[in-house]
């Protein structure tokens, strides 16, 4: 089993900045896949960023060039640094984690609300 905690979201003015962090616990050396979604209300989950092993990360066009992933090993934890936020980033956002296959299994962290305000 793995568990993901998150922390950081918050509200923020247009152009401002936010640092989510996802702490992973449990057998973290199952993870293949780490990644970032984000759900607006009304709205389906959408991915914001993944990253694999030594991978480059796949943004979403919609964050590119204000989003970065980053992992600190020594710690277990995953972030996400949102930078220039707009108010469309407002979402809950969920660090996600992927583990090897097969079977392959699915581990979501509780979500963390981030607004941002006009």
């Amino acid at each position: 089993q793995v568990q993901l905690v998150e922390s950081g979201g918050g509200l923020v003015q247009a152009g401002g900045s936010l640092r989510l962090s996802c702490a992973t616990s449990g057998d973290t050396f199952r993870i293949n896949v780490f990644g970032w979604y984000s759900q607006a209300p009304g709205k389906q989950r959408e991915l914001v960023v993944g990253i694999s092993g030594k991978g480059m990360p796949d943004y979403a066009d919609s964050v590119k060039g204000r989003f970065t992933i980053s992992k600190d090993n020594a710690k277990n934890t995953v972030y996400l640094q949102m930078n220039s936020l707009k108010p469309g980033d407002t979402a809950t956002y969920y660090c996600n984690a992927v583990s090897w296959g097969p079977p392959q299994r699915n581990y979501w962290g509780q979500g963390a609300q981030v607004t941002v305000s006009s």
